[in-house]
């Protein structure tokens, strides 16, 4: 049979959003610069589907920098991997910089963050050693756990007995060789809650492994210096392998795991997305610096962006909507609905009401249910608030409405 026939077969639950839905659901195109107000189908809307937490991707400062440093190097320098030809001083000072920043001795710069953790998962474990992961882990974790030749399993979310059965388990039957790595996440994107970190760290106490932390969305927003969530619990110690990326509150492509010296030595050595990938351009390199001295020096956008955060979900909690409890910025509203539900809030919201928010409903979240995730900034402002929190009251008849129908063909659900 032919490889391309097969595929109509082995659609995903997104591919009809992927032709019908392109452009709008899926791929839509969100055009100016990056703001709390940008460009859908050529009207203005109030965006809440940007990871830019910190407001610091259209920073005028951060603009005119960024124009200097590509005028001056180009998007080519430097050529190569960086075990080859791509290195240079000031990858090397990034790299300092980010591990003093997230308060660990050493810290490998990777050129993007999916593949950077994924294949970094692969390197730490091999054929005698045990991965354990959270549940709800991001899809990179997942995909590095798929690429690693070990033995795996899986905790119930944020459930401390859960892992710690299966540290039990997973003790009994290792070898004197084997090792340990356990995998969970600062913050849980999609919810916005945090990863049980402390506990976790307690667990060392009683059995040998190793924790790898995925603060994706903790770092630039979480803890007094923004160093992360590690640090916010007060546990950042405990933490073996810390990963973030430059892909939300640095508003940058990149990341890095910080940890110990000779783990680093290794990683160089092993990853095999670094190894064999073109290294960082320096434009970017000497960007993440500055954005990164930036967030330090700047405070008052973290505080901004708490601010801006509870003011949020306290109107949507005020108005009756479910708001998850969140511990992060992350304001996740869940409600009974279907596909099509999610689809017809979105339209809505963006049609009528000027506000671009993302929904999703099965597979990303049980069936029965809608998930909308809205993503606060340090740029949005008051009058943005208060007219998100109207657009979702006057839709609310739409969602009773639907949420009735649902009830009436699946009184169980």
């Amino acid at each position: 049979m032919d490889l391309f026939d097969k595929l109509n077969s082995r659609n995903s639950p997104l591919g009809p959003f992927t032709s019908d839905g392109y452009g709008y659901y899926t791929f839509p195109r969100l055009e100016g610069p990056i703001g709390p107000e940008m460009i859908f189908n050529g009207k203005p809307v109030v965006v809440w589907s940007v990871n830019d937490y910190l407001g610091i991707a259209d920073n005028p400062v951060i603009r005119d920098y960024d124009a200097k440093v590509a005028a001056e190097y180009g998007f080519s320098t430097p050529m190569g991997a960086r075990l080859m030809t791509g290195n240079s001083r000031q990858h090397e000072a990034l790299e300092e910089e980010l591990a003093n920043f997230v308060h660990k001795p050493a810290a490998f710069l990777l050129n993007y963050g999916y593949q950077g953790i994924s294949s970094m998962i692969q390197s730490l474990v091999s054929r005698n050693d045990f991965l354990i992961y959270d549940e709800l882990s991001h899809a990179c974790i997942v995909d590095g756990k798929q690429l690693a030749v070990c033995k795996k399993y899986v905790y119930k979310h944020n459930d401390i007995c859960s892992l710690e059965k299966q540290l039990e388990r997973v003790s009994k039957i290792a070898r004197p060789d084997s090792g340990i790595l356990v995998i969970t996440e600062g913050v849980f994107g999609m919810t916005g809650d945090l990863g049980k970190l402390r506990e976790i760290v307690n667990l060392k106490q009683k059995y040998d492994f190793r924790l790898l932390v995925d603060d994706a969305h903790g770092l630039g927003t979480m803890g007094k210096d923004g160093s992360g969530t590690g640090t916010h619990l007060g546990c950042q110690d405990g933490i073996d392998l810390y990963f973030g990326t430059f892909a939300k509150s640095v508003a940058l492509i990149g990341a890095f795991v910080a940890t110990e010296p000779e783990v680093v030595t290794f990683l160089r050595a092993n990853v095999r997305s670094q190894i064999f990938a073109k290294s960082l351009p320096m434009p970017i390199v000497l960007s993440a610096r500055k954005r990164i001295a930036m967030i330090q020096e700047h405070r008052e956008w973290r505080e901004q962006l708490w601010n801006n955060a509870l003011q949020l979900r306290e109107g949507l909690r005020a108005i009756g909507y479910n708001v998850l409890p969140s511990e992060s910025p992350v304001t996740p509203v869940l409600t009974k609905g279907s596909t099509e539900l999610a689809t017809t809030f979105m339209r809505i919201l963006r049609e009528d009401h000027g506000i671009f928010v993302s929904g999703v409903a099965y597979p990303v979240v049980p069936k029965g249910l809608v998930l909308l995730r809205l993503i606060p900034t340090a740029r949005h402002t008051e009058e943005h608030i208060n007219r998100t929190i109207a657009a979702f009251e006057a839709i609310k008849p739409v969602v009773m409405e639907a949420q009735e129908k649902m009830e009436e063909v699946n009184p169980a659900s």
